[in-house]
């Protein structure tokens, strides 16, 4: 904090900024309350809910039926190849 004496020109001038940093902020947040309740409305809409922990619940779900599912993609493409080479192989004995 400044404790020399200022002129009131100084101190409109600080007025000044520091009602524009108010001003920026207040904007700011209006902004980001307008995007909080726009996600939340996308939210409700594609999950049926705008809860932070059932949306975590519900991806961490997704995450693991993913998974799955590219385990088993795997195992079927493993399964392919083996027996592609099973196919392979019989050709070349037979030929």
């Amino acid at each position: 904090m400044n404790t020399e004496q200022q002129s009131i020109e100084t101190l409109n001038k600080r007025y000044q900024s520091l009602n524009e940093k108010r001003i920026q902020a207040e904007t700011k947040l209006d902004e980001a309350k307008r995007r909080l309740h726009e996600l939340q409305k996308k939210a409700k809409e594609e999950f049926g809910t705008d809860d932070l922990e059932k949306l975590a619940e519900m991806l961490e779900e997704m995450k693991q039926k993913n998974e799955k599912m590219r385990s088993e993609y795997q195992s079927k493409l493993d399964e392919i190849e083996s027996n592609l080479a099973k196919v392979e192989q019989e050709y070349k004995e037979v030929s």
